[in-house]
């Protein structure tokens, strides 16, 4: 088929990469400039770069406006694929294309729509993950499904782990869906809107740990944000903490959230919890640390001395 594409990061290039093995007649790319955004600098693979290798027409944006849109008249595209576009497409471009606009997300629709789907659903314990190819409309991840694969969540797995099982899974999503809808099998199943959840953009201070949530939700957000993610962070003494490795206590320990607490294991616990003061919470056994200069240490050699609280 002749395909337009609008992508950005690994994600796009993945998808651009995708149509052009599977043999589509790529007519016209559009991406976003590289960002200095924290979490736009990592998984930073150039959709502008790989165009250009493959003789694509590219149009670097960060909104698309007329000049996009007459190119895509110009290029007269059968359909449009998006994977990882930053800003809203109007439908003078999502619905410009006979066949539309099928996105790709990384997540399981219609739950984790928005932004950094992978790394909320690690934080809130979700079982699975997953890629879905859905058709565009005029709200957010919101169209009717094509396509959806999901991979499960292991007990260890990192936000990075999770990056790599999603998205491996996205040329097999875009090259099926494509096959789907160009041979009219397609089963466009509409997303049930009373399941949905959206998720804003992460940023730096969506890292910082509160010790008021369960152990096991502050064992997750450690993982989620693993490198080279912004790590999640505390504050000791006044300077930024990150924790780079941590477990769930194996006894219960009560005390107020944030206490450096007793040396457990391979690590030190941190009393954590709302009602904590009860004594039934289990608490977060920091393992290793990275001080504000970069410095790697394993916890019991960070603290030294037992009674500090963390997070201011």
């Amino acid at each position: 088929m002749r395909v337009a594409m609008f992508g950005y990061q690994t994600w796009g290039h993945r998808t651009l990469k995708a149509l052009l093995e599977a043999g589509h007649e790529v007519v016209q790319v559009v991406t976003h400039p590289r960002s200095e955004h924290a979490y736009e600098r990592i998984w930073a693979d150039s959709v502008a770069e790989l165009a250009e290798r493959n003789g694509v027409p590219v149009l670097v944006r960060n909104r698309p406006g007329d000049d996009v849109v007459t190119a895509l008249k110009a290029a007269d595209p059968e359909i449009i694929v998006a994977n990882n576009w930053r800003t809203w497409l109007p439908p003078e471009i999502f619905a410009s294309a006979p066949l539309g606009t099928l996105n790709v997300h990384d997540s399981l629709l219609p739950a984790y729509a928005g932004f950094s789907p992978v790394i909320w659903a690690l934080i809130n314990g979700e079982c699975e993950v997953g890629v879905t190819a859905h058709m565009m409309n005029e709200d957010l991840d919101a169209g009717d499904i094509v396509l959806q694969r999901a991979v499960p969540v292991g007990p260890r797995d990192t936000g990075t782990d999770l990056f790599h099982k999603t998205v491996d899974l996205v040329p097999p999503v875009v090259t099926e869906a494509l096959d789907l809808l160009a041979s009219g099998r397609a089963r466009r199943v509409a997303q049930d809107r009373s399941r949905a959840s959206f998720f804003h953009k992460r940023s730096i201070e969506d890292s910082r740990i509160d010790w008021t949530w369960p152990a096991e939700d502050i064992e997750r957000l450690v993982r989620a944000q693993s490198d080279p993610y912004p790590n999640a962070f505390t504050l000791h003494n006044g300077r930024r903490l990150r924790i780079i490795q941590a477990s769930v206590s194996q006894r219960c320990y009560g005390g107020t959230p944030g206490r450096v607490f007793i040396p457990e294991a391979d690590g030190v616990v941190i009393v954590a919890g709302t009602d904590a003061r009860r004594g039934r919470n289990y608490g977060l056994v920091v393992e290793q640390v990275r001080t504000e200069d970069g410095a790697e240490m394993i916890a019991r050699d960070y603290f030294l001395t037992m009674g500090d609280y963390l997070g201011s």
